[in-house]
């Protein structure tokens, strides 16, 4: 009879098992995740490490005791809609009023990422073993850094225009960043949000100063209660920038500057408005674009440039695949008659690029303004860097 029964109620325990992992409505206990409050108290403050920003435009924080909002301002170019994202203290209630994708438990474990200048944040703030999914991961430049992840098992899940939904799911990260264009056809928030992922745009690439775009090192660090290590280095990469910066202000004269090259008749050039103009400037440049007073590129004639590039005495910023002069030439004969051409005065930033096309410039350079501008004075007035050798950009033999 006592056998009876034991068996009546191991049935009945093992029936209770089978229904609670069947029935949605039965929860499982959850093991806590770390950084989460055990015992919640509304009158504190958890983030007694808070950071302000000061040089980006697209982007700003709001603290409250156990959340904060950042708002994206400026997602693309002529985006007459702006973004929120509610980063709430894991362990303490969601305020109420917002969506609940908008709704981010920090510190998040793991995270995607959709672009390779992402990555520099990450391995910045010593975040990259938080990372479990990357667009591609031929394009990073550090060999370091791609062998680092493949250890990690860390997956390609494709780009904006191909993403393996799929794939992200089963990786199951706490968010994903991204950018955003304007173009639905384009931008990957919107399916991965219809999946039900955590994501937010990071719209670094709109800033027109270099230290506006090297900020966006906060909009990552927020994510993860990093606030205190990545005040740290901000400072740091400020300072510098500010004192390479005095010392491109000493110089007796400021060189003429053409960027860009023309591909099927139409020549690109930074507006003067724009990150690579105010880089010039602080270098020391006369730039020949300064006059326009647009922040981004502008799509100009072959004709128009050539006029103004002719007696330019340095030429910056060509084709990635140009390493030497002959590749110049070799790409437009009308190339040669250029004055810096001439003086063998043209230097590219494909100083740091792998075999697959990834360069550094456009990773670790977007968070280390102060020296990509210690390479442009180094350029324009090698006498006041001398010790300085370059990193990002070399000269075109």
């Amino acid at each position: 009879m006592k056998r009876f029964f034991l068996l009546i109620l191991l049935g009945g325990w093992i029936g209770f098992s089978l229904n609670s992992c069947r029935n949605p409505s039965i929860q499982k206990p959850t093991l806590q995740r770390p950084g989460c409050v055990q015992n919640y108290n509304p009158n504190q403050d958890y983030f007694s490490e808070k950071t302000q920003i000061k040089y980006a435009q697209g982007f700003q924080v709001e603290y409250h005791k156990h959340y904060k909002v950042i708002t994206i301002n400026n997602p693309w170019r002529d985006a007459n809609r702006s973004f929120e994202y509610v980063l709430v203290q894991c362990g303490t209630p969601v305020p109420s009023g917002f969506e609940p994708s908008q709704v981010v438990q920090v510190p998040i474990q793991q995270i995607a990422v959709l672009s390779t200048t992402h990555l520099g944040h990450l391995d910045s703030l010593q975040l990259l073993d938080t990372l479990v999914g990357v667009s591609n991961l031929k394009l990073l430049y550090s060999q370091e850094v791609r062998q680092h992840l493949q250890k990690n098992n860390v997956q390609e899940i494709g780009n904006n225009t191909n993403l393996n939904i799929e794939q992200i799911l089963d990786l199951s990260p706490d968010l994903i960043t991204t950018y955003g264009t304007g173009n639905p056809q384009q931008d990957a928030h919107l399916q991965l949000l219809e999946a039900g992922l955590k994501v937010a745009i990071n719209s670094e690439y709109m800033e027109s100063t270099p230290l506006g775009h090297a900020e966006w090192i906060k909009f990552t660090a927020l994510f993860f209660n990093q606030e205190q290590a990545v005040n740290q280095q901000f400072n740091q990469i400020v300072k510098e920038y500010q004192a390479v910066a005095a010392i491109a202000q000493k110089a007796q004269n400021q060189p003429t500057v053409i960027t860009g090259f023309h591909r099927n008749g139409t020549w690109n050039i930074p507006g003067g408005n724009s990150y690579v103009a105010k880089l010039l400037k602080d270098a020391g440049a006369n730039y020949l674009g300064a006059d326009n007073a647009e922040s981004g590129s502008i799509p100009l004639s072959f004709e128009a440039v050539y006029d103004r590039a002719l007696n330019a005495q340095v030429w910056l910023n060509g084709s990635l695949d140009w390493t030497r002069l002959q590749d110049v030439a070799r790409a437009d004969e009308r190339y040669t008659k250029l004055s810096a051409f001439k003086s063998g005065r043209v230097f590219n930033n494909n100083a740091r690029v792998n075999e697959f096309g990834g360069n550094d410039y456009w990773q670790s350079g977007t968070i280390s303004p102060h020296l990509v501008l210690s390479d442009l004075v180094k350029i324009l007035h090698p006498e006041l860097l001398p010790e300085h050798q370059l990193i990002y950009y070399q000269p075109l033999k």
